[in-house]
């Protein structure tokens, strides 16, 4: 038997799930035999990536559309999920990467950034993390960034969210644990996606970025021990950064 059978029909709810590394962490759960919450704001991008989760796995797999920077999106999708399921394992992928000085910054480009990189995983972590403690069994997957253990020019708000995320996922580990629900943060470097682009703007080369494919195995993998042993808090850097 494989560890990943761990998953076998476990509810996994993935948010940024459209594209990117979100829609690559959805597939690797998928061909473990997961059912899939797909949670985005494009629901024509999710609907494609439901046909590719559909066809690389087994499992039943919903679409929900919800715009994270609003939290009364985020209390309705809770409720929806809550009266008709356990999420057992939730990926908080979704993220922004707002590149701006401090002066060009706005109070909305900063209240949009903390929204979707720190509000909604807080948000989506205590609207579901009842009924993985009342099933004694949780996963809590919380994606940062390198940008949570260092700053730069132009990346302080966004910076500032990541850092955030990590002392969330530091607390929430040590708060959990004993109800078998784990909590781990994984923070890779610049990734081959869409926003992996953005980061191209601080002068970074994007062909030397990490796969999200190698991101989302490590994920999956990561995750599905389920004896004495946790990797809690991950970095996974470039090999060249030029």
């Amino acid at each position: 038997m494989s560890r990943l059978d761990l998953f076998n029909k476990k509810n996994v709810l993935v948010t940024g799930a459209s594209r990117g590394l979100g829609r690559e962490v959805a597939l690797k759960y998928a061909s473990a035999g997961a059912n899939l919450i797909l949670v985005g704001r494009d629901e024509i991008k999710l609907k494609e990536v439901e046909q590719e989760v559909r066809t690389e796995g087994s499992g039943v797999v919903d679409i929900q559309v919800c715009n994270l920077e609003k939290p009364e999106d985020i209390f309705s999708m809770v409720e929806r999920l809550n009266n008709k399921m356990t999420v057992d394992v939730l990926v908080n992928c979704a993220g922004v990467f707002p590149v701006s000085t401090i002066r060009d910054t706005s109070v909305e480009d900063y209240q949009n950034c903390m929204n979707i990189n720190v509000t909604a995983p807080f948000l989506l972590i205590r609207g579901f993390v009842d009924g993985m403690v009342q099933n004694k069994w949780g996963r809590i997957i919380n994606i940062a960034s390198s940008s949570a253990y260092a700053g730069g020019p132009r990346t302080s708000v966004y910076c500032a969210s990541k850092h955030a995320l990590l002392g969330l996922s530091r607390s929430l580990f040590k708060e959990l644990k004993q109800y078998n629900v784990l909590v781990s943060c994984i923070s890779p470097g610049s990734i081959k996606t869409s926003m992996g682009r953005e980061v191209e703007k601080l002068g970074q080369e994007y062909d030397t970025f990490i796969e999200p494919a190698e991101i989302a195995d490590f994920i999956v993998n990561n995750t599905s021990f389920d004896g004495n042993m946790i990797a809690e808090e991950v970095r996974l850097n470039r090999v060249f950064i030029q």
